[in-house]
């Protein structure tokens, strides 16, 4: 049962059916025993080093498996500090502001809220994904000993770290001359989940102790457990209340949250959606102002125009495959200064390589701030190419299909197998896609990109009927 919600990057599932109390238990066990093993190999020891941060989102069921999940990891000699409610980017900063061996945060991040789940990670707040760990927090939860029971020599301890974690996050907050008498309009979503408790507590309700800052709050009850709409920002119709909303409000930008406030997606003044690939292509030029010449990291699955921007504004581009996992890796190996993902998740070096939503907000707002325009007119020329989006096809023998794809076009095109496949035509032809297995199901996921909508509809037409039956949106 336990390897059912194991996944390639966390510990996820429908609750109680799938994942179990007695699984938080054994998660709890696994967890300890894991963390405190890594912590030790690290060849340094520090007081806090026996300790395991833990905090939870919204979710009726985030309580009672903190319950469990404690249990678990005094079982194995962890004493724990409890944060409470949290987003999960104050995890990462939490673990190093107080360098503990690592910690776990329990949510499903944008799933619907019959789901919860674990996110586990390091020392140092580094990533515990299936090559980095989790197959042996799986494997010790498997073998905990049935008749374990809470070391008496663990400490549960309770803190509130939201006053250093806010003084981190405004760091990253220029305002330029924005003030009082001329704030910036912005309108958030928090999809009731954790955003609703983030912001108020790093910006003041409503922005208001943040001078030049406006913000008109939407979906900011995390009491309730019931969610306006799923806590997915990339699904296009959980954005049209925030889409109207910034409309009717004449705001300068709206944001949403996903349920555990890691990803954030904005929406310029005339209600329409800004691409995550877009924004990090937006955002280059502002981050290699700061750092010329630096490095800066971007999922395969983006725009051609990130590339462009980068190499365009003197910088290092460095592409690099889809998750959080490699994500932080690659920044953190090639000491990037900044990377952006199509699904959301941007990424700070100043911020432990780890991605932040309110980080992400901070600096959304610095640069519109900063530019003296309109972010339609800001994202306009990063809007240069035309994509598919996501789309996905059914198919048992999704390894073989790549394999014929990988065949059709071996002769006219450059392929590379980073993350699944990408075939690309770009210079010659005008054109590229990328066609990657999905990590949980028997889908195909294919994104294309081209320089004008004619050729992207012909890609599109050329390369479907190899990948299986298409899902309807």
């Amino acid at each position: 049962m336990l390897g059912r919600v194991f996944k390639a990057y966390d510990i996820r599932g429908t609750y109680p059916d799938l994942l179990t109390d007695r699984m938080g238990w054994q998660i709890g066990c696994g967890s300890a025993r894991f963390l405190l093993e890594e912590a030790a190999n690290d060849g340094e020891s520090t007081p806090m080093m026996r300790n395991v941060i833990i905090g939870r989102d919204m979710r009726k069921s985030s309580p009672t498996l903190r319950d469990e999940l404690v249990r678990g990891l005094t079982s194995y000699h962890a004493s724990v500090i409890d944060l409470g409610l949290i987003d999960t980017p104050m995890m990462y900063f939490a673990i190093n502001y107080l360098d503990a061996s690592g910690g776990v945060v329990i949510t499903a991040s944008h799933n619907p809220p019959q789901y919860n789940g674990f996110k586990i990670s390091k020392r140092k707040a580094k990533p515990v994904g299936e090559s980095t760990g989790l197959e042996l927090v799986r494997k010790y939860a498997a073998m905990v000993d049935k008749n374990a029971v809470p070391d008496p020599a663990t400490i549960v301890e309770e803190r509130d770290l939201w006053k250093p974690y806010a003084k981190h996050v405004l760091k990253f907050l220029d305002l330029g001359e924005r003030d009082a008498s001329n704030p910036m309009k912005i309108v958030v979503d928090a999809s009731n989940g954790m955003a609703g408790m983030m912001c108020p507590k790093v910006f003041g309700k409503n922005g208001e102790s943040v001078d030049g800052l406006e913000i008109i709050e939407m979906n900011f009850d995390i009491e309730s457990g019931e969610m306006a709409h799923d806590p997915n920002p990339l699904v296009e119709s959980n954005l049209e209340q925030l889409q109207a909303a910034v409309v009717e409000h004449g705001a300068d930008l709206g944001l949403c949250f996903d349920g555990d406030a890691d990803r954030c997606v904005a929406v310029d003044e005339k209600g329409q959606t800004v691409p995550c690939d877009q924004m990090t292509a937006l955002l280059a030029s502002f981050f290699l102002e700061q750092e010329p010449g630096a490095s800066i990291v971007y999922d395969l699955r983006s725009t051609k125009a990130v590339e462009e921007e980068i190499l365009k504004h003197g910088g290092k581009p460095l592409r690099g495959r889809v998750g959080h996992v490699f994500m932080k890796a690659l920044l953190a190996e090639n000491k990037a200064i900044f990377g952006g993902e199509l699904s959301g998740h941007f990424y700070f070096r100043k911020n432990f390589n780890a991605d932040s939503g309110a980080i992400a907000m901070c600096t959304f707002l610095s640069v519109l701030a900063n530019s003296g325009k309109a972010m339609s007119e800001l994202i306009k020329p990063m809007a240069r190419y035309k994509q598919s989006g996501e789309i996905n096809f059914e198919n048992e023998e999704a390894q073989e299909a790549i394999e014929s794809v990988m065949e059709y076009y071996a002769e006219k095109c450059e392929i590379d197998e980073l993350d699944g496949i990408t075939v690309d035509c770009f210079e010659d032809e005008g054109w590229w896609v990328n066609i990657r297995m999905s990590n949980t199901e028997p889908l195909l996921r294919l994104n294309a990109e081209a320089k004008d909508q004619e050729t992207l509809d012909r890609i599109v037409a050329e390369v479907a009927p190899m990948l299986g039956t298409r899902v309807a949106h």
